[in-house]
């Protein structure tokens, strides 16, 4: 089983730049998924429940808080 994982609490910036990708819901919905499981970690739920709720897979929801932890909001940009 892999260890437990959680994004970092996001500065007051990054914070007001992912409420404001989920609330327009506009633009890339590789973005707005990826805002939402780092909202969802940054507050505390697991990796099982987030990928519940965006019905992915664990371990790419793993990757991304930690690229999120590492390099911050570039993060969200599709590769």
């Amino acid at each position: 089983m892999a260890d437990p994982v959680g994004a970092r609490r996001p500065t007051e910036d990054e914070g007001r730049r992912l409420q404001q990708i989920v609330r327009r819901q506009t633009g890339s919905s590789i973005r707005l998924r990826r805002a939402i499981v780092i909202m969802a970690s940054a507050r505390g739920n697991t990796v099982a429940a987030i990928a519940q709720l965006v019905q992915g897979d664990q371990d790419a929801i793993r990757e991304l808080i930690h690229r999120f932890n590492e390099i911050g909001l570039a993060c969200l940009d599709p590769q």
